[in-house]
């Protein structure tokens, strides 16, 4: 699976770091949506499908092969 991160549609809300923590972080200084892992292994897969489902922007996209 790959996570797909649009930048500029993200609203700084953070619900995603809530939903998938090691998957995702914020900047610091404007709070934007960083992502710190493309391919996350399967034991995180429920997590970012959160992620995905929550964030109010809908600037996250779940890949699957």
């Amino acid at each position: 699976m790959k996570v797909e991160l649009d930048e500029p549609k993200c609203v700084a809300s953070g619900q995603c770091v809530v939903a998938a923590p090691d998957v995702f972080d914020q900047r610091d200084d404007d709070g934007v949506a960083v992502l710190l892992e493309e391919h996350p292994g399967a034991e995180l897969v429920d997590d970012v499908r959160e992620a995905v489902a929550v964030c109010p922007a809908a600037a996250i996209r779940l890949v699957e092969r």
